[in-house]
């Protein structure tokens, strides 16, 4: 699987952006998707996670209730809209994979995911 993640940019506190992260493979609908993020100086942290199917969802503590993630598996695309951001939001996202009919949406660390996208930078303004 190869993943491509785009849509940061810079957004005022209060405000919203929709990531995507495309995906190549035959292997995207069995796989469980997740978003981490990486602020400078900080290590990488989970943020949200989906099965295979989108039926099910995690959330980190601090993004749950402003942050949903979701799939669609005819396109091969995972999408993160993040809402009400503020400026402890700013960080590198990236979009991960776990391997084929295996792991748990509920897995919060990095190596749990065993494919990664390159980062989109996501800078919120106070």
């Amino acid at each position: 699987v190869q993943l491509q993640a785009s849509g940061g940019g810079l957004v005022q506190a209060g405000g919203s952006l929709r990531l995507s992260c495309a995906a190549t493979g035959r292997t995207f609908s069995s796989s469980i998707m997740g978003w981490f993020r990486q602020a400078p100086g900080k290590e990488r942290e989970f943020v949200a996670a989906i099965s295979w199917s989108g039926g099910s969802t995690y959330y980190a503590d601090s993004v749950r209730g402003r942050f949903t993630i979701s799939r669609d598996n005819a396109e091969n695309t995972v999408y993160l809209q993040m809402n009400n951001l503020n400026p402890e939001d700013t960080a590198d996202y990236y979009c991960a994979a776990q391997r084929a009919f295996s792991g748990s949406f509920r897995a919060t660390s990095p190596s749990a995911y065993g494919y990664w996208g390159q980062g989109t930078q996501v800078t919120v303004s106070s």
